[in-house]
């Protein structure tokens, strides 16, 4: 396996890319191509103003120390609860108040309209809370059987 640039953070906490010609590149940030369906696969190394410095095909492949780095980055620019189960809706109109089990604990959050349910693929959806915070649904068919009641009447 051979990484053609190094990866580290400055003083800043900055990630700073060195590449294969020695050019340094400061204040580079990981953006996924495929943040749902693949999230370790196609992954961007760009600069502040969006120009590709580094593209990494799948993040297993570098160096474990290279992809704490990026995988640290990810997490803290990234913020996508996955719902794992509805408990129970205010109203089957909207807006209505969502009360819902996460993989990062139980939350509350305001359904403005059914337009806020985005489907992504055959079985996965997106949903936008009132503040813009996207939560998602890996698999509706997976999903408990409640759960998926309550989503049909907004499907």
């Amino acid at each position: 396996m051979t990484t053609t640039f190094q990866l580290y953070r400055n003083n800043f906490r900055q990630l700073v890319l060195t590449d294969a010609q020695g050019a340094a590149h400061v204040d580079v940030r990981p953006v996924r191509a495929f943040p749902i369906q693949s999230p370790d696969a196609g992954i961007s190394l760009v600069k502040e103003n969006g120009a590709e410095v580094a593209w990494i095909d799948h993040i297993n492949d570098l160096p474990e120390a290279i992809r704490n780095l990026i995988d640290e980055e990810l997490e803290g620019r990234e913020f996508m609860p996955e719902i794992a189960k509805i408990l129970s809706v205010t109203s089957f109109a909207t807006p209505c108040t969502w009360h819902v089990q996460t993989d990062r604990g139980d939350t509350r959050f305001v359904l403005k309209g059914d337009e806020d349910i985005r489907r992504i693929g055959k079985e996965s959806l997106l949903i936008a809370d009132n503040h813009g915070i996207h939560f998602l649904i890996r698999n509706m068919f997976e999903i408990d059987k409640h759960s998926r009641k309550i989503l049909d009447r907004f499907l």
